[in-house]
């Protein structure tokens, strides 16, 4: 994957950037992609598609050879994205799919080192998430109309003549972004999120934060639909193996796990300990769709609207009117019982080197 593409009949050259500056902001999550299997949940590369249906819902996800699926820390770029665009909507400002930032904004609001070794890892996440391909009837009714598209649909590092990366460009498809301005649709999730280091950590905090919410009853699964909903490819024996690991360890920041039985059946139970995770607008939904039937690294930090250190910005600040406020202009079973402008031209790249393992 080219570092540096051509702009040519490209979505940037039709929008107007979201120039992200800095400041500590609440990291968000989209709702739609916090339950259901929209990312692979292994650091290993992987190609087999994800195929899930709920009811009327479906999720297919393909990987494609060269990179694999996207995983569940890649996801991470796209929780900050949407966290930037929030905040910023919220502030009254206007936004962008067109997000321009630093790579030290993203790693640092993500928790993540800033050496040579991180920059080459976010490389190879964004060509990931770009080669990814997703495909959905989530928000489109009960007809399957499916659509498709990739995480990111353009993405470009710039380099200082120095050859370190200096600047990111990249570009969020329409779904997501209609996803992260409906306020109904996400929620605030605790920065300690990052600082988990498995896969199936990460999903069951999401799992968590989405439905047992802040409910003093939380939540109830079986183990079993658990391992549907997750697109793990794990047998289902040693998926459950995890859970218990989880439910042994405690991982999750503002969440208890436990074990119960039911009969033959083994659940999960998810009780949250505290208070400490609002959703940015609404409380949790309390109408649930839980049951699918087939499927075929510190706390957040930078990132926002404050001025960030120029060193760091690949476009002066001459080309950021009153910083932000140039985006004016741009574009289960519960209690046991079920429930269902024109990019302005880059500075001359230097290829980008580091590592091409992922996060």
């Amino acid at each position: 994957m080219q570092a540096r593409h051509t702009l040519t009949a490209s979505e940037r050259s039709r929008l107007l950037p979201f120039v992200v500056a800095s400041g500590e902001i609440s990291p968000r999550d989209q709702r739609d992609l916090m339950e259901r299997p929209f990312f692979s949940l292994s650091k290993t590369k992987r190609t087999t598609p994800i195929l899930y249906a709920a009811g009327d819902t479906r999720v297919e996800v393909f990987g494609m050879p060269e990179h694999g699926m996207a995983t569940i820390w890649d996801a991470d770029v796209l929780i900050w994205a949407a966290s930037q665009i929030v905040e910023a909507e919220n502030l009254g400002l206007t936004t962008s799919r067109f997000l321009r930032f630093t790579p030290y904004q993203l790693l640092t609001g993500i928790g993540r080192q800033t050496g040579a070794r991180d920059y080459g890892l976010l490389r190879a996440a964004l060509a990931r998430l770009q080669s990814t391909v997703v495909a959905t009837t989530i928000r489109h009714g009960q007809n399957w109309r499916r659509q498709q598209f990739s995480w990111i649909t353009e993405w470009e590092i710039c380099a200082s003549r120095n050859g370190r990366a200096a600047g990111v460009e990249i570009v969020i498809p329409e779904w997501l972004y209609r996803g992260v301005i409906d306020r109904s649709l996400v929620l605030a999730i605790d920065p300690a999120y990052f600082r988990l280091t498995g896969g199936i950590e990460r999903w069951l905090y999401r799992v968590a934060r989405k439905h047992a919410g802040r409910q003093p009853t939380g939540w109830t699964f079986e183990i079993g639909h658990l391992h549907q909903k997750s697109g793990s490819l794990m047998r289902p024996s040693d998926f459950a193996i995890q859970i218990r690991r989880a439910a042994a360890s405690q991982p999750l920041p503002g969440y208890r796990l436990s074990i119960e039985r039911a009969g033959v059946r083994e659940l999960l139970r998810i009780l949250p300990t505290d208070l400490s995770t609002h959703p940015v607008d609404n409380y949790v939904n309390s109408i649930r769709t839980s049951h699918a039937s087939t499927i075929g690294t510190s706390h957040a930090g930078l990132s926002g609207l404050h001025t960030h250190k120029p060193q760091l910005s690949l476009w002066p600040e001459t080309a950021i009117p009153a910083l932000n406020l140039s985006n004016l202009d741009s574009n289960s079973y519960v209690d046991g019982k079920r429930r269902s402008a024109d990019n302005p031209s880059c500075p001359s790249i230097a290829p980008f080197t580091g590592p091409g393992d992922g996060p």
